[in-house]
């Protein structure tokens, strides 16, 4: 994006009082991650495949929307979101996710009827103007202790006093505010300037549950390079690998192309495998082993791809046991993906699911989840955890599902894991991923 073609089409407010951007901020939105984009090359490589390449102003609109309408439905004034995740889906900006996700310095405020204003972390405004969704940028305060020290309380008070007045100017006489994540101390100052908190949580799982055209069409692309860099980790899998040889591989394709991070470091080898959750360690694969692995990846445009193969190490024939712990995992996997379909409700899910008897086996952790940004609303639940901790639902177009399967006898031997990333279309369901489910080396 050009700065003319930057200027022309959104010039965001740098601070509460200035009404044009300085020079240097747009002399460096043409180099921010975003604005620079996934590269010619890969987007070259994306078009030959057959894909369409997202529309990222008409994807951030849809997404600023969504939140709106729930933030009105909820009788909510405004919305305060210090989660990365939350902030990326309404603005399509970052600053460093990970770490942000454990230090509060950074924070959007979402006005029902009214302004988007990104609150930045040391400096960082520059990481902001790429998106037409944000119209003011101010610098964070943060009063957490790592930053505060003994100055929170005070800290604090500048910071509720700042939100209240931004939620004073743009309520239209209310006072109502959803909030994500947000420290014990940062409630107690709104709350004693009459702020009136409520969860944010479930309207943004809502939000964010609903993909739009441009949603998929990123998540393909995700798709289509999450797969090129498991390829990657395909090519060195041979007897005497490490699983941290493994694992890097797939960072290091991911980030390649694109992607951004991973959340889990969920690879195992041999015994390893059964029960499910051994993270990625230095032991080395032996021909004739099963390796597991589920993505959990942070992809291109900020999407997740998770999906989860079970390959044979060293050529030859798996043994029975490993034919029969596949051959289980496959029907699962198979057989409970065509149970996600449009207006199939979470419980109807939940009682229809084949999987074995979990006397026997032990089974995966849910029978499906919803993806985005990042594993997200909703959770499917098996029938002997139903009671624990189940919800019901439904099933809507637009919807990303994760369908998993894990078989891990009880008896002993390796485990198998396997995983479908599922689009909820109007008349049934497409599976987005396309790695064969069985690889031998």
């Amino acid at each position: 994006m050009s700065r003319q073609g930057f200027e022309a089409r959104h010039r965001p407010k740098i601070g509460a009082e200035r009404a044009e951007p300085p020079q240097w901020l747009l002399d460096h939105t043409d180099l921010n991650m975003h604005a620079l984009g996934p590269g010619p090359d890969l987007e070259a490589m994306w078009v030959a495949a057959g894909l369409e390449l997202p529309n990222r102003s008409a994807m951030r609109r849809f997404r600023l929307e969504r939140v709106r309408e729930q933030l009105r439905d909820a009788g909510c004034d405004a919305a305060l979101l210090y989660d990365p995740l939350n902030v990326r889906y309404v603005t399509d900006t970052t600053n460093m996710s990970l770490w942000t996700m454990h230090n509060a310095v950074r924070y959007a405020f979402v006005a029902a009827e009214g302004p988007v204003v990104v609150f930045e972390f040391s400096d960082g405004e520059f990481l902001d103007a790429h998106s037409e969704t944000v119209d003011e940028i101010r610098p964070g305060l943060s009063y957490i202790y790592f930053k505060a020290g003994p100055r929170s309380g005070e800290i604090a008070d500048r910071w509720a006093t700042e939100i209240a007045a931004l939620v004073d100017e743009h309520s239209g006489g209310g006072r109502r505010l959803a909030v994500d994540q947000l420290e014990l101390r940062g409630v107690r100052a709104l709350e004693r300037r009459g702020i009136e908190l409520v969860s944010a949580g479930e309207m943004m799982e809502q939000a964010r549950a609903i993909k739009g055209p441009d949603d998929i069409r990123a998540m393909r692309c995700a798709v289509h390079a999450c797969e090129a860099a498991v390829g990657d980790m395909a090519a060195v899998f041979e007897p005497g690998v490490s699983e941290l040889d493994l694992w890097a591989e797939l960072w290091a394709g991911s980030l390649r192309r694109y992607g951004e991070w991973i959340e889990t470091r969920l690879l195992s080898s041999g015994p390893r495998t059964n029960p499910w959750y051994h993270e990625a360690s230095s032991r080395r694969v032996q021909a004739g082993e099963l390796m597991g692995f589920d993505t959990d990846l942070i992809g291109a445009y900020g999407m997740c791809v998770d999906l989860s193969r079970t390959w044979l190490c060293g050529g030859g024939r798996p043994s029975g046991a490993q034919h029969d712990a596949w051959s289980l995992a496959l029907e699962q996997i198979q057989r409970n993906t065509e149970l996600h379909r449009p207006g199939a409700t979470l419980r109807e899910i939940t009682d229809k699911a084949w999987y074995p008897d979990p006397e026997h086996y032990r089974g995966y952790t849910v029978i499906s989840h919803g993806v985005g940004l990042c594993d997200e609303y909703p959770a499917v639940y098996h029938r002997h955890k139903w009671d624990a901790g189940g919800y019901d639902g439904v099933l809507e177009p637009g919807m990303v599902m994760c369908v998993e399967a894990f078989i891990g006898p009880r008896s002993g031997g390796e485990g198998v894991k396997l995983e479908e990333q599922v689009l909820i279309t109007e008349t049934g369901n497409e599976v987005l991923t396309s790695l064969q489910l069985w690889l031998v080396s």
